[in-house]
């Protein structure tokens, strides 16, 4: 009950509010990381939205290839597709 009311509380008055904070970044970090040590030939990056170009132009100037792979959207950003070597 809430205090001062007669009234309960059910699980549709809880909404949570779930956010993504820095995610994109952290994944670009680790993307510029792997390119500049040089600890794999090939990244796999499983998005749609035009955050990650500047990870991928950085890792394809390092000789890394860059694989998309959108999972089936059809809202990929076109200059996503632009900086990869392969569109899954």
């Amino acid at each position: 009950m809430l205090a001062g009311t007669k009234q309960s509380v059910v699980a549709q008055d809880i909404a949570p509010r779930i956010r993504q904070k820095g995610v994109d970044m952290r994944i670009g970090l680790d993307i510029a990381s792997l390119a500049l040590k040089r600890l794999v030939s090939t990244i796999v990056l499983v998005a749609g939205d035009s955050d990650f170009v500047p990870a991928m132009k950085l890792a394809r100037r390092e000789g890394l290839r860059v694989l998309l792979d959108p999972l089936g959207s059809s809202h990929v950003r076109p200059e996503l597709k632009v900086h990869a070597d392969l569109v899954i």
